[in-house]
């Protein structure tokens, strides 16, 4: 149905149709006018310029009368010469705007030609070549790599920077190849659990050396007994990952089978787990770094924060980029500890060592031995676990057959795992290893003190260990790097941690993931004073938290499901649940007042966190879900235009609002009385049935008056939608942007939170040498 009042201005449609006068278009209207004359008004003259007509107002005079709208308010009379070529104002109508060509959203255009017959006619399709975009069909295009190119010149700066920090961005088509073979996966998911026989052994001495130095002799059933447990582990979550080839990780195994407190718990405490991961490995590799080079002493923290930032940026680069990386120094130091361990193990059989000489307090001892203090070094040792879940996690992070690679890489693991902790704390009673205080000059680790007996003091082969030790001590942090973000996206993805974390950056890491952890891994190192034997008590209890919480719920799963061996299945999940929950409770009590307690207090707070995080997206989900008009009758607009002068901004934003809604409104606000007459002089001068509302501000306050008078509108009219329509500066130059006082920004930044309000900005981009006498270019010249 055709508009009964196309001028809009307000008239019974059944009164007599009104005469019709003449506007002069702009250029761009001009060319958009032939077929002026099918709207209903007389044609153009011969040789007359194309014109639009417009429908006069009811208070028009008589007769032949024309006249103008302003081109750039789009709305009022500018002149009309009635009888005796006296000058008339009066009301103001919008002109009809034409009808120009129509886009094509998927960037296809049509051309109709016409044949060499009368009646020939035909339809060609015109596909628009765009450098940004593939049309893959109807509706459906692809974003190429140049639409992702910065438009701007400071995002170009910091684009190339990008590239040359994290290198240029990857296709989501791209991921199938970012796979890891077996030997990769062994460097990027193993290393932390790899890198932990450098201070595991040292950990157990520094308990029981408490007791004096012949308690040093029990470390030996002791390192058997974490054996005996590392091998029940990795026996556990071989089950785990051929039940869960998408990833099995303690929150998705607790999820699946035992509930959602559960799977918080384990999704918390593994949280909590790998940035201890990261700052007790950076922490352990800056002692190695320390050990060799004793000047850093004072600058642990400084160094170690050094090392996080460098793991970081290598984890933004993406996951198969840092698995060529570290691969190299993982299987250094594989060699290099197994050509140690061969050699000290020969001469061990042969001469023996010469057995270090200890200090008397390290004779004398502080304590007794007893069993608490046979199971705080037992819980401290146990750190040597810490990375196991790590290949469970990562599963989908294999090549295909993703679960079979991945079972034989927890298998390698393991395997070397065992042999090299054992070896390590063999040698080190053989030797007579003491644990030394890290927080003293001349502070050195057992590995070094080990490496120097084996190799026959501080020559190539001993440095070689050292820098073989610090290199996969720092880049055993890379697990916790692959596996922080992926279980923060699983939390995201479940709507317990906030959305950012499941969007993938340009290398198909999982960016806020990454950063996260970093941040907070450096604050945590921060407070620790870099210091290793500090971090450890904190360490294991997340870790054998959700250990038990993974094999808990994989016996449940056997129990239900019953599937083909499930009977050994749970048997040997349900020896895994309880070895591990026991070395849980140990951890817990031994380690309470050394630290564990922060953990205590910290994963439930995290899950009051996230379940409030959940509370927050179910509720905005049915928000969202709630019917609202789509019709554009059903929505009525009352819109206020905030201006700071009659200018041209001013009038182009007020003719945009009419393009809105004819319910408009100006509002000046000033805290000078001097320049309210000069303002609505000018206002006056502009002829327009816009109201002006100007706010005397005595309190020198703009947003506030601003907010207040929305208030008051709003009350008046409760059933429409207040929109502000904004004018915003837009400068050439981004250091320009500090000449201007972000009127526009402070505004918007107060509206955000305003229930009902819409706000539309229309920015005026302020260039040089363009030929506008204005300076101003963009979306000005379209209005």
């Amino acid at each position: 149905m055709s508009d009964p009042d196309p001028g809009g201005s307000g008239q019974d449609p059944a009164a007599p149709r009104p005469k019709w006068s003449r506007y002069r278009p702009n250029r761009a209207q001009r060319e958009a006018s032939p077929d002026q004359a099918k709207a209903g008004g007389p044609p153009n003259r011969p040789g007359e310029r194309p014109s639009f007509l417009v429908a006069g107002g009811p208070d028009e005079p008589d007769g032949s009368s024309e006249r103008a709208i302003d081109p750039e308010l789009g709305l009022g009379w500018l002149g009309s010469a009635g009888d005796g070529g006296t000058e008339r104002r009066g009301p103001t109508v919008r002109a009809p705007r034409p009808a120009g060509p129509k886009i094509q959203p998927d960037l296809v255009g049509k051309q109709r030609l016409q044949g060499s017959h009368p009646g020939d006619r035909y339809v060609r399709v015109i596909r628009q070549t765009s450098e940004d975009f593939e049309r893959v069909g109807p509706g459906h295009l692809v974003a190429t790599q140049g639409a992702m190119e910065a438009r701007g010149s400071v995002g170009r700066v910091v684009g190339r920077i990008k590239r040359v920090l994290i290198g240029a961005p990857l296709s989501t088509a791209a991921a199938a190849h970012e796979r890891l073979t077996k030997l990769k996966a062994l460097a990027v998911l193993s290393s932390d659990a790899l890198s932990s026989v450098a201070y595991a052994t040292e950990e157990i001495l520094r308990i029981l050396i408490l007791a004096g130095l012949a308690a040093l002799s029990l470390s030996l059933p002791i390192g058997a007994a974490i054996v005996a447990l590392l091998i029940i582990v990795g026996a556990s979550y071989r089950q785990t990952i051929k039940a869960y080839p998408n990833g099995g990780g303690s929150y998705i195994v607790a999820k699946d089978n035992l509930g959602e407190i559960p799977a918080l718990i384990a999704g918390g405490a593994l949280l909590v787990g790998y940035i201890l991961t990261v700052a007790v490995s950076i922490s352990a590799g800056v002692a190695a770094l320390v050990s060799a080079v004793p000047e850093l002493h004072t600058h642990l923290v400084l160094v170690g924060s050094g090392f996080i930032l460098l793991v970081t940026v290598l984890n933004l680069r993406g996951i198969r980029e840092s698995g060529t990386i570290f691969s190299v120094p993982t299987y250094l130091f594989i060699a290099g500890i197994f050509v140690m361990l061969v050699i000290g193990l020969v001469r061990n059989a042969l001469n023996g060592f010469p057995v270090q000489e200890p200090s008397r307090e390290a004779i004398a001892g502080t304590s007794s031995v007893g069993i608490f203090l046979i199971l705080r070094a037992f819980s401290s040792g146990c750190g040597a676990l810490t990375g196991v879940e790590a290949i469970s996690d990562g599963v989908p992070a294999f090549q295909p057959p993703e679960w079979r690679n991945a079972r034989t890489t927890l298998t390698w693991m393991i395997s070397i795992l065992a042999v090299t902790f054992a070896g390590i704390t063999f040698l080190a009673h053989q030797f007579g290893a003491v644990p030394l205080p890290a927080d003293e000059a001349g502070y050195e680790t057992v590995i070094s003190q080990i490496a120097r007996a084996v190799f026959g003091g501080t020559n190539a082969a001993y440095y070689y260990i050292q820098f073989a030790t610090l290199a996969i001590l720092i880049l055993a942090a890379n697990t916790a790097y692959s596996d922080f973000p992926r279980l923060s996206y699983f939390l995201a993805r479940d709507r317990y941690m906030p959305r950012q974390f499941t969007f993938r950056g340009d290398r198909l890491a999982y960016t806020t993931g990454i950063l996260t952890l970093g941040i907070f891994s450096m604050v945590v190192l921060a407070i620790f004073g870099g210091q290793t034997e500090r971090l450890i008590p904190l360490y294991a209890l997340g870790v054998f938290t959700s250990f038990t919480l993974s094999e808990l719920g994989m016996v449940v799963r056997w129990q239900r499901r019953k599937e083909p061996g499930w009977r050994q299945g749970r048997i040997i999940n349900a020896v895994g649940a309880t070895a591990t929950a026991v070395v849980a409770i140990v951890v817990g009590v031994t380690n309470f007042s050394g630290g564990a307690w922060i953990v205590v207090i910290l994963i439930p707070l995290l899950i009051i966190g996230m379940r409030g995080i959940h509370r927050h997206y179910e509720m905005a989900a049915g928000e969202l879900a709630t019917q609202t008009p789509t019709r554009s009758e059903e929505i009525q607009h009352t819109v206020i235009v905030p201006i700071a002068a009659v200018n041209r901004v001013a009038r182009q934003t007020l003719a945009y609002a009419r393009s809105i809604s004819p319910n408009v409104t100006a509002v000046h606000i000033t805290d000078d009385e001097s320049e309210i007459e000069a303002m609505r002089a000018a206002w006056n001068e502009m002829h327009t049935d816009v109201p002006l509302v100007i706010i005397e501000s005595p309190y020198r306050s703009l947003v506030t008056p601003l907010l207040a008078y929305l208030d008051e509108i709003d009350k008046q009219r409760p059933d429409d939608t207040l929109t502000v329509v904004l004018p915003e500066y837009v400068p050439r130059h981004w250091w320009e942007q500090i000449l201007h006082n972000q009127t526009a920004l402070r505004i918007k930044a107060a509206l955000l939170f305003r229930p009902g309000t819409v706000v539309t900005s229309v920015p005026y981009h302020l260039e040089r040498n363009d030929g506008s006498p204005s300076g101003l270019t963009g979306v000005n010249r379209r209005l």
